[in-house]
């Protein structure tokens, strides 16, 4: 889209090969806190699903945070890993529903016929919203192959993405209620665009001078994403928690308190990195190097939270 595509180098490999151990050993983590309510695999396939979706909405959104004569350095800077992380998004998507068709029909995954996976697509609020996922992931690809990257592009691309991380908020736990319903689904919103715009700054901001730029834009945006993703999870968590008791006496509430307490921790990091890395980094005395450690160290703690999310949404 617009220019030859930047190649993923080899420091982002290592990263998202660290980003992809940390969404197992939280997978195991939420197994251990949920079973027997919950499949590791399941939730590990959601996580991946969720991440990825994240970091295209991410790299969708970065170039709007540069300045307009920059903004075309930071769009073909996007336009390889957008392409990667939707192809990741829509694997996640069609293994993940093969996984709950599976369980659906208490069946192994190499036992699941054709006729079985195409009834659960059909005719369940599962199998439709991971088929509205699938699809927005396969649209963002194609957009990214054969879409010239114009702001026309990169704004539908947006919301097309962000159907597709809506999509979930469509069945679960909070799906019966209309203010659970909405509290989960602009809450994954704003986590997918707080975590995934970072995620997309890890990989497309190469030099001090762009952090510079667009490191307050992004502080900003995030001050707003945390606010109102704390807000709807408020608002969800007292629609699925009946007395302060459930939050360690059941499975789901026990994953509730420690997405919580990661979410704390991470917000008091953010907070530390906004009144002093921002400043640095806006002066110009922060390095590059220091800049992608500082958003790494960010990025797992938010892999960490967005994976028991996942494991929230599919704990039976």
């Amino acid at each position: 889209m617009g220019g030859a595509p930047a190649h993923v180098s080899g420091p982002h490999w290592r990263a998202a090969l660290g980003g992809a151990a940390v969404v197992a050993a939280t997978s195991v983590l939420a197994w251990a806190l949920a079973a027997p309510q919950i499949s590791p695999s399941g939730a590990a396939v959601r996580a991946v699903a969720d991440c990825a979706a994240a970091v295209a909405l991410g790299l969708a959104v970065v170039p709007f945070l540069d300045a307009g004569r920059h903004r075309a350095e930071l769009s073909r800077s996007a336009t390889a890993p957008v392409t990667l992380a939707a192809a990741v998004w829509l694997l996640a998507e069609l293994v993940r529903l093969i996984v709950a068709t599976a369980q659906a029909a208490a069946l192994s995954v190499g036992s699941v016929g054709v006729s079985t996976y195409a009834q659960f697509i059909l005719h369940t609020a599962v199998g439709r919203a991971g088929v509205l996922s699938a699809v927005a992931a396969a649209v963002v690809c194609a957009l990214t192959v054969v879409a010239s990257r114009t702001p026309t592009v990169a704004v539908t691309t947006v919301g097309v993405v962000a159907v597709g991380v809506v999509a979930h908020s469509l069945t679960g736990h909070l799906s019966e209620s209309p203010l659970g319903g909405l509290s989960v689904a602009v809450h994954a919103l704003a986590a997918a665009l707080w975590c995934g715009t970072l995620a997309a700054l890890l990989l497309t901001v190469h030099h001090r001078g762009q952090w510079a730029r667009v490191l307050p834009r992004f502080s900003q945006l995030a001050l707003g994403c945390v606010a109102v993703l704390v807000t709807a999870g408020l608002a969800g968590a007292l629609v699925t928690v009946d007395a302060p008791s459930d939050l360690y006496a059941t499975g789901y509430g026990r994953l509730l308190l420690a997405k919580v307490l990661v979410t704390v921790t991470l917000t008091a990091l953010a907070w530390r990195n906004r009144t002093r890395w921002l400043p640095a980094a806006r002066s110009h005395r922060a390095t590059a190097g220091l800049s992608r450690s500082r958003t790494l160290a960010e990025l797992g703690i938010m892999v960490v939270a967005l994976t028991l999310g996942a494991a929230l949404a599919v704990t039976g």
